[in-house]
């Protein structure tokens, strides 16, 4: 695992001996000395975790993280506040700025490096969902982005304890931002998260005859439980299985005796870090289906070609594999317009992409080109292999008319189309499609209902 972390500490061994930890595991690590160049190094450089002193001179730690996390383009990085202050309060008061850890010097290494590392790993997560959005924002899309604010409506918690005493504890504790649902039998929980939304899981380590780390396991390599928060309660003495929680992909943990502040703190936490990363899924799906994808036939529209092709091109070149393109065009559709109206043609472009699909395989990328031109990028796919595709298209149009709704007529319809392949190191996306679009100028023109292979 390479991050870039930033070790922000005005006393300079401590800087030394961080570097040292950190540099150890193969991390990238930058310094600062106080956190006017802390804020100032972030504005600038990309980091992937901040290392942070409280006590320094000018801005403490507190601000600092407290500007950091009101920063939109520095609100995702993952801070841990690493400073001698042991009190429950100061805890609180750094998890209410925005930390999402506090570590009390002298650091366990290996607590430290559990630590850091499973937080690296939750932020990949997030830096994968902001590209997405980032590229959904190149090809025209907004509004997706979206900050994370308070938590307004009480959070969903799935509390995993068999005893009932501390169940009540932990409920009476998180009874103004959360509805807890509590259960004792680790089985039925799992069952029981997979049901319903839960926004954040709390196992407690003393489960009665199971192994805590195997439901947390379980819980992670589930499809509808995957992307839960989970947070362990252990007891004092369990640092091993701390450790071993944070490696198995729990977000956080907390320590018996349990302080209701620093528990209310840590869960809110985690439930507004999972609405944060839910709505950016969701919205980053519809909007990028529908920056994508042609409303009228579902297939992928010609700017996310523009896009995705280039990048088989250059994937295909890089792995010296096959890549070929067709293109089908409908013959006469001016005349079925003419005919049967734009609702007449628009059933005929809707019946013509179903059977597009039906006539290529999982692999390839069918899309709307525009007007009557339909493209379908084939990658790993030789000429012969392609021309055997686009044939199986062109039976598949001709072979069977087509109905317009608004009048009941069947329409029989054909397909002329033109076919290229990859040729090299020096060919082009743009060069494959001219190629193509040459093909099926020559299939046009000698008579229509037929493929042709262009070469270069």
């Amino acid at each position: 695992m390479t991050a870039r972390i930033l070790v922000v500490d005005d006393i300079p061994a401590n800087v030394k001996l961080l570097e040292a930890r950190l540099m150890a595991e193969y991390f990238e690590v930058l310094t600062a000395e106080d956190g006017s160049s802390a804020l100032s190094l972030v504005e600038r450089t990309p980091v992937d975790l901040i290392l942070l002193d409280v006590m320094m001179p000018g801005i403490d730690g507190f601000e600092v993280c407290t500007r950091l996390k009101s920063n939109p383009r520095t609100a995702h990085i993952p801070v841990v506040m690493v400073t001698a202050l042991d009190q429950p309060a100061d805890r609180v008061r750094g998890l209410k700025a925005g930390a999402d850890d506090f570590l009390t010097k002298p650091v366990n290494d290996m607590q430290l490096m559990a630590r850091v590392k499973s937080l690296v790993r939750f932020k990949t997560l997030t830096d994968e969902l902001r590209l997405r959005a980032e590229t959904a924002r190149a090809i025209g899309v907004d509004g997706y982005l979206l900050p994370d604010g308070e938590l307004k409506d009480p959070g969903l918690v799935l509390l995993v304890d068999p005893r009932a005493n501390s169940q009540d504890r932990i409920a009476r504790a998180l009874k103004d931002i959360a509805d807890v649902v509590s259960i004792s039998d680790p089985q039925a929980a799992l069952f029981e998260a997979a049901e319903k939304p839960y926004e954040l899981i709390v196992v407690s380590s003393g489960l009665e005859d199971y192994d805590p780390l195997r439901l947390c396991s379980q819980l992670r390599s589930l499809e509808r439980t995957r992307f839960i928060p989970m947070l362990v309660v252990a007891e004092q003495g369990e640092e091993d299985l701390v450790l071993r929680a944070l490696e198995l992909g729990v977000n956080d943990y907390l320590v018996r005796p349990l302080d209701p502040n620093e528990l209310i703190a840590r869960c809110t936490t985690q439930i507004r870090r999972k609405r944060y990363n839910d709505q950016l899924r969701q919205s980053l799906t519809k909007s990028v289906e529908l920056a994508v994808t042609d409303a009228l036939t579902g297939l992928n529209n010609r700017r996310y070609l523009d896009t995705h092709l280039e990048t088989l091109v250059e994937r295909s070149q890089r792995r010296g594999r096959p890549l070929s393109v067709l293109i089908a065009d409908i013959d006469h559709f001016k005349r079925i317009n003419d005919t049967y109206g734009h609702e007449g043609g628009d059933d005929i472009l809707r019946d013509f992409a179903r059977r597009v699909r039906g006539a290529v395989r999982g692999a390839d990328l069918a899309c709307r080109f525009g007007g009557e031109e339909f493209v379908v990028a084939m990658p790993d796919t030789t000429p012969d292999i392609a021309a055997q595709v686009a044939e199986r298209l062109r039976l598949a149009v001709a072979g069977h008319t087509f109905r317009v709704a608004a009048t009941g007529a069947d329409v029989s319809v054909t397909t002329s189309v033109g076919i290229s392949s990859l040729e090299g190191e020096g060919d082009s996306a743009a060069a494959l499609l001219r190629r193509a679009d040459k093909a099926l100028y020559d299939a046009k023109h000698g008579g229509r209902n037929r493929v042709v292979l262009r070469a270069a």
